[in-house]
């Protein structure tokens, strides 16, 4: 029986098989996804993938890019989103 603290479904379970030709199971933590855009969908690039307690440890400029909406929308959303509120701003 695994231990207590090895009973969650934050970890992953892997079947590998032994040199002395057992199978047993390892835990692993489980992979992150990518960032996504908010709109498209789409993996954000310039965005590091991980557990939010390694991305607090990351400076600021590594959490995601230098401009509007960065981190938050991909470049092409972005874009559309700044002409949208452009030409609202002028009706």
């Amino acid at each position: 029986m695994p231990r207590r603290s090895e009973r969650s479904r934050s970890l992953r379970k892997i079947k590998v098989n032994t040199p002395g030709g057992r199978r047993k199971i390892h835990l692993e933590r489980k992979k992150n996804a990518p960032a996504k855009c908010a709109i498209c969908k789409k993996p954000l690039a310039g965005r590091k993938k991980g557990r939010d307690s390694d991305i607090a440890k990351l400076s600021k400029t590594q959490k995601r890019p230098e401009r509007p909406f960065g981190g938050f929308l991909c470049p092409s959303c972005m874009r559309t989103e700044i002409k949208k509120r452009l030409l609202k701003s002028f009706q």
